[in-house]
């Protein structure tokens, strides 16, 4: 029995691949062609239109790198085609077998009204069902000629990852631009018998329904007549009706089916080509929303509608109708599809509010659930956030790429730090791809875990990425295995209707807590570290031109609060957190662009900030805090001397000295300033920090050394950091010079200077000052290094269990063991501002400006004491995709605080990452707002986004613990109201003696808006 079904197999196979298929086209006639290459970068329609064209063979090569070369397509329909169905068939010369990221085309009319376009597995462009023969065919096609980054699977550099290194030489040869008839009975048959063999070959060798299907498609193959398969397809196609119109059982598991086209906003391709891939697949969207009733496609990302807004308007109004008959789903609520752990928690808020407001705005519809398939794990800040800004489920897909363990649910419900759950669900079918193959059909039932207490489960499906999106013969597929015996049901239907249905019969889900740690990609919390420093600081930036703007728009006549500016400004940082860009995965191009973007923003947000200080008067030298925690320590005036001040939260004071509480001394080596004393080797480490107050030893060993680690993982280069990583390095030791550089009572520094490896230098400057136990290493690197890793290791004295790292509205703590294999694959993990170690009465804080990658390991002394160490991950040197990355000069700052508890991290890592800002004004306006109360800390403030003057004051818990408090106003308040995030009321807040008292649970995210009297 086995040989004659591998006989009947082969058998299928053969008449599928080499006659049904080929027969789909019935007569092709050829498009005449020409050709004109646009100069540089894409050009509007009009210039195109206007362009002179020149005659164009098949079979010639065309397309430079990330060039465009527009086509002009013309023919006419023979007049003895009358009746039948015409398309127009265009193979540019694609290659390989994934369909984005390769040569793609946009089919206009020659009014410049855009069709469809065509890719690797959608190259049809209809033009007549039927036709009344004779019709002209005349297209305007812009064609883009991508190279593919993924040829050698990310084994070899190529330098075709920038326009600036690409060269110019063609690399695709057009093969064929055809008017042709579609045989539709004979498409029908390629679409049944490809899935009844599909599903024929994932059933079991002792099902019966495998054999009789087998012999169903047998009996059929014997009618089809190999020398007219078109006349002979009706009657195979009724031949296989019995076995095709069986019904599922009703037991089957069922899965819904919803269209989906994943286009990552940049990535092996810049952001100006992401404009095009959207109107490319959006227009394959809308045209196959005419063609099936049935058919839903779930979109993300408002950043690419506004694309196709403002550049495609004609797509744009597709758009429009498509979501008005309901067969297009905004969903996720998002401006980008972002990564999921290095954005900021105010970040990841705005990522909220303006992608939700965008669907509003334009669509009527609130968005109700997150849909993030592929960022590289999620934060455990998540569920609260979601919940905030109104959503009800989340999706993702990417934990199934887990290496070392099987996450244990599909559906589950997600528990966040501060307590919330949210319905969460990721796809068993393993893809965001899906095109309903018998292999994903039985992949998504084998692998699901929720059997016996749930029954159904979601497929995105459609190529991604500038493969077009759903295809009609997925919809096809889908239409054939909606009620078919022997495999999962399907139906297509709004994510919306699959989580109510799922959460109907499944409420008792089980419940997962904390972060969604995805045990691979890691090393994206590390490559391209100027990318990840430029959001950081941008985040921050923005924080305090929104305060000091909401001061001046508070306090001086005449001042108008920058809103549209602002809004601007945060929608190029959200654009910037998508997961390719952030965490340094995309090409070289993109990360060069990113670089360009966020010094662009920072220009404009230091004028913003400087506006609205100026706003508030001419004067004397003040010192502007904008973080939410009073300060006291030494700044630089404009010509460089130190003066220690004190300065309110959110507020100023003048810049005029205040004597500390002890100088700071430099005896060689030694750094002391009465609350730490810091000794520098001569190899430049430190080999000792003492905390006075606490009368103790720091380190356990050598403090800040640093190691240099081969950096070759297994795949994925700029992605994954493996864990043999750490079998093989050196440790920097050897030193150029080791210099005092500061020696005054406020700042004492001492300056190491190393070179190593490849050309690589590094300079460190280490920096006691008066009144702060915080030990500040500013480093300057020009790093020359390939495949490689660097590391900053604090071993310290302290047994702890487990370490905390902020995240995003709090922190999280992992065990610093390795007792499970779950906690060993947590080799590297990720975390914001800082990472604290402590024991019972001591801790230490690292404090970092840029970096957001780290280890901890521990390990247990002779002396039977324990060892905690710190390892801050500071600049890799990937080669894939891009051959550059993270070549050249870095600058940031890391430090070391003895003695801290969380509430002083939290502290110091708003004062490292926001800098006291020196400037001159004429007075000092009350801050906006004044929070009291221990663990209250206030994230952002601004005026609300009505303009209706309203403001708005962002605070969570910050400790981990319950807090009560007030938050006091500058200004009269005649009102309060706790909002969502997109600041709408949700109950009135209660006030006391002119403040708003404030209650948080642990981690609690609480947004006021307040009216002024």
């Amino acid at each position: 029995m086995h040989d004659e079904s591998r006989r009947i197999e082969e058998r299928v196979q053969r008449l599928h691949d080499q006659r049904i298929k080929t027969a789909v086209y019935a007569a092709t006639v050829p498009f005449e062609v020409e050709a004109w290459q646009a100069p540089g970068e894409p050009v509007p329609f009009e210039e195109a239109a206007a362009a002179s064209y020149e005659p164009f063979a098949m079979g010639t090569p065309w397309g430079p790198p990330w060039g465009t070369t527009w086509f002009r397509m013309r023919g006419q329909v023979p007049a003895e085609w009358a009746g039948k169905r015409v398309e127009a068939v265009i193979d540019l010369g694609f290659v390989g077998d994934w369909p984005g990221n390769q040569a793609e085309a946009l089919v206009h009319l020659t009014d410049g009204t855009p069709l469809k376009a065509v890719n690797p597995l959608n190259q049809y462009v209809a033009i007549a069902n039927p036709a009344r023969g004779g019709e002209t065919v005349d297209y305007l096609v812009e064609a883009a000629s991508n190279p593919d980054i993924l040829a050698d699977n990310f084994s070899k550099t190529t330098p075709l990852g920038d326009k600036l290194t690409a060269g110019d030489k063609p690399l695709y040869t057009f093969r064929a631009a055809d008017i042709a008839i579609l045989d539709e009975e004979v498409w029908h048959l390629d679409l049944d018998v490809q899935v009844l063999r599909e599903l024929m070959l994932e059933l079991g060798e002792h099902d019966p329904r495998r054999h009789e299907i087998a012999h169903a498609l047998d009996r059929a193959m014997d009618l089809l007549d190999l020398d007219d398969v078109s006349g002979s397809a009706a009657a195979v196609r009724e031949a296989l009706k019995p076995v095709l119109s069986k019904p599922a059982h009703a037991s089957a598991h069922t899965i819904s089916g919803v269209g989906h086209a994943h286009i990552d906003s940049a990535w092996l391709w810049p952001i100006r080509e992401t404009k095009r891939k959207t109107s490319r697949t959006f227009s394959n969207v809308t045209s196959l929303a005419d063609e099936y009733d049935d058919f839903i496609f779930a979109c993300s990302q408002a950043q690419q509608y506004a694309w196709v807004r403002d550049n495609y308007p004609k797509v744009w109004a597709r758009i429009q109708e498509s979501v008005k008959n309901g067969q297009w789903a905004p969903v996720g609520g998002m401006w980008v599809e972002s990564d999921g752990n290095l954005p900021g928690g105010e970040a990841v808020a705005r990522q909220f509010i303006h992608g939700k407001r965008f669907f509003m705005d334009h669509f009527g519809i609130e968005t109700k659930g997150v849909w993030l398939p592929d960022s590289f794990g999620y934060n455990a800040a998540y569920p609260q956030i979601a919940k905030l800004a109104g959503n009800e489920w989340f999706l993702t897909q990417k934990i199934s790429w887990n290496q070392t363990n099987r996450f244990p649910h599909h559906t589950f419900w997600w528990e966040g730090i501060d307590g919330t759950r949210i319905f969460t669900h990721f796809p068993p079918v393993d893809t965001y791809n899906a095109r309903f193959s018998g292999e994903e059909m039985s992949r998504a039932v084998r692998n699901y875990q929720e059997k016996g207490g749930a029954s159904r489960s979601l497929a995105p499906f459609g190529w991604g990425d500038g493969g077009g999106g759903p295809t009609r013969e997925i919809m096809e597929r889908a239409r054939r295995l909606a009620d078919l015996e022997g495999s999962a049901k399907v139906v297509v239907e709004h994510p919306d209707e699959f989580f109510a249905k799922a959460r109907e019969e499944y409420p008792d889900a089980p419940v997962w807590v904390g972060e969604l740690y995805l045990e691979l990609h890691r090393a994206t919390y590390t490559s391209q570290a100027r990318t990840k420093q430029g959001n950081r600081r941008s985040e921050h930036l923005l924080r305090e031109a929104e305060l000091w703007a909401t001061t001046a728009a508070l306090h001086a006549p005449g001042y108008s609060y920058p809103h549209e500016k602002l809004d601007r400004l945060w929608k190029t940082v959200l654009l910037h957190q998508f997961h390719d860009i952030l965490p340094g995965s995309s090409i070289a191009w993109v990360h060069r662009e990113a670089e360009a973007e966020y010094a662009r923003v920072a220009r404009e947000l230091h004028a913003l900030t400087a506006e609205a200080v100026a706003a508030l008067g001419a004067g004397t030298p003040r010192v502007f805090n904008a973080g939410p925690y009073d300060r006291a320590e030494v700044v630089r005036t404009a010509d460089g001397a130190p003066v220690y001040v004190e300065v309110p939260a959110s507020g100023s004071a003048p810049l005029a000295d205040t004597a500390p509480p002890q100088a700071v001394t430099v005896d060689g080596l030694v750094l002391d300033n009465g609350l730490v004393r810091v000794e520098v080797a001569e190899d430049g480490t430190l080999s000792s920090v003492r905390d006075l107050r606490a009368g103790r030893e720091v380190l356990a060993e050598p403090g800040n050394l640093l190691r240099l680690h081969t950096d070759l993982p297994n795949y994925w280069d700029a992605w994954d950091i493996d864990k043999h990583y750490k079998n093989r390095y050196t440790d920097l030791l050897d030193v150029s010079s080791v210099t005092v550089v500061e020696q005054d009572p406020l700042i004492g520094a001492i300056r190491v200077e190393r070179a190593f490896g490849k050309g690589s230098t590094i300079t460190q400057t280490i920096t006691v000052r008066a009144g702060s136990p915080r030990i500040d290493i500013e480093t300057d690197i020009d790093w020359h290094e390939t495949e490689k890793i660097l590391k900053a290791a604090f071993p310290v004295d302290i047994r702890a269990p487990h370490s905390s790292a902020e995240i995003q509205f709090g922190h999280i703590q992992r065990p610093t063991h390795t007792n499970t294999s779950w906690e060993a694959a947590r080799f590297e993990v990720s975390g914001h501002r800082w990472v604290h170690l402590g024991e019972p009465g001591y801790g230490v804080a690292v404090i970092n400006d840029s970096t957001y990658g780290h280890d901890v390991s521990r390990t247990v002394r002779e002396d039977g004491g324990t060892t905690t160490t710190v390892r801050l991950s500071l600049v890799r040197a990937p080669r894939i995709p891009d051959p550059e990355a993270d070549q050249g000069r870095h600058r940031f700052t890391y430090a070391l605080l003895p003695g801290a508890t969380i509430e002083d991290a939290v502290a110091e890592g708003y004062s490292l990452n926001l800098p006291l800002r020196v400037a001159d004004a004429a007075g000092a306006p009350e801050p906006v707002v004044s929070a009291e109360g221990e663990g209250v800390t206030v994230e952002a403030v601004k005026l609300a986004d009505d303009a209706s003057g309203d403001v708005v004051v962002r605070l969570y818990e910050s400790r981990g613990g319950r807090a009560t408090g007030t938050l006091r106003t500058g200004f009269p308040l005649a009102g309060a109201q706790i909002t969502d995030l997109l600041e709408r009321p949700l109950e009135e807040a209660e006030i006391t003696e002119g403040a708003v008292a404030v209650t948080l649970r642990p981690f609690q995210i609480l947004t006021l808006r307040l009216r002024r009297g």
